[in-house]
């Protein structure tokens, strides 16, 4: 209660006390309806997620790992006569973003492709000095992965 409430009129056959429990009483309501409407929130994002889930292609087994931020560890795959010589030995390779570790390329390649990888191999590749006439420049260093899968599976690269 503060100072002032003094000088409000109170109604009759009420107490300073009987207002005060009143106002309490309000405020628990409103509590409880907050409350309430909190928990049917989070019940309809459970039934979305429910439905999302049964909706989605994810597999099912725990030994595929799901890795959805694939895109910022694979760049391209890097399709060369090398490359696709190594793909018959069940080895894919792939350009990677710098700073990306074997860990990473290694749950973003099953998460995506869902196989399952044996072994990750990195190459970092150093920029390179070009020349034309009399301006030198310079051509773009990368990271590339090699990345041998199980035997019988395959990575389909290029759709058909």
């Amino acid at each position: 209660m503060s100072f002032l409430d003094i000088f409000k009129k109170k109604k009759k056959g009420e107490t300073g006390s009987q207002v005060g429990i009143e106002k309490e009483k309000g405020k628990e309501k409103e509590r409880d309806e907050k409350k309430q409407e909190k928990k049917e929130k989070e019940q309809e994002k459970k039934e979305k997620r429910e439905k999302l889930e049964e909706k989605s292609f994810l597999p099912e087994t725990k030994k595929e790992v799901i890795f959805d931020k694939a895109y910022r560890v694979l760049e391209m795959p890097h399709i060369t006569e090398k490359s696709t010589k190594l793909n018959e030995e069940d080895k894919y390779v792939f350009k990677v973003f710098q700073k990306a570790n074997k860990n990473e390329i290694k749950k973003a390649i099953e998460g995506l492709y869902g196989v399952e990888v044996i072994k990750v191999r990195t190459i970092n590749i150093p920029k390179k000095s070009k020349r034309l006439g009399a301006r030198f420049g310079w051509k773009k260093g990368y990271k590339k992965a090699i990345v041998t899968i199980k035997k019988g599976q395959k990575i389909e690269i290029m759709p058909r």
